[in-house]
């Protein structure tokens, strides 16, 4: 591999089991070590893996005020925060929970729209193994599900019907 090539994104599979029973502090707390931010952009077609917006710090999330009213930034582009949830199968990892969230940024007025409550809302959902892909735009949705079956054909492959369908045509 040539230096000056990025190294290959990759998805993050769970490492430990934050329940392992020691009962200490952070007992009941949501591990987020299995899953992943993917960003959705339908304007420029293409879907990539950044982890950065697992705490809002991904380059399309940055140097923007946000509102938490959509009709604060009429002319926000359109871009899915995607939460994707890894696990272990008998068969090996698969994609268990697959929720996106939507985001607009109005770059030239450093404004953006995110509700921080569907965000949250669709992370739990995530980590619970839900598929929450219903509300994305048909376009959006069919980025995502070639984005998931060409990053890793087994992790698709050992993933749910119920998941699979979901980006159905």
């Amino acid at each position: 591999m040539e230096n000056n090539k990025k190294p290959k994104q990759q998805f993050t599979i769970i490492k430990d089991d934050s329940t392992d029973g020691h009962g200490g502090y952070g007992m009941g707390s949501i591990s987020l070590e299995n899953m992943s931010s993917v960003i959705v952009d339908p304007v420029e077609n293409k879907a990539y893996v950044d982890m950065d917006a697992m705490h809002a710090r991904s380059d399309i999330e940055r140097r923007v005020r946000y509102y938490s009213d959509r009709n604060e930034v009429p002319d926000g582009r359109l871009y899915w925060i995607v939460w994707v949830t890894v696990e272990n199968g008998e068969k090996g990892p698969y994609y268990s929970g697959v929720a996106a969230s939507e985001l607009r940024v109005d770059r030239p007025n450093k404004k953006a729209y995110k509700s921080m409550a569907e965000h949250v809302t669709h992370m739990e959902k995530s980590l619970k193994g839900k598929v929450v892909v219903e509300h994305m735009d048909e376009h959006s949705r069919t980025l995502l599900g070639d984005f998931l079956k060409s990053f890793d054909n087994n992790m698709w492959e050992n993933s749910s019907e119920e998941l699979k369908n979901n980006f159905e045509k």
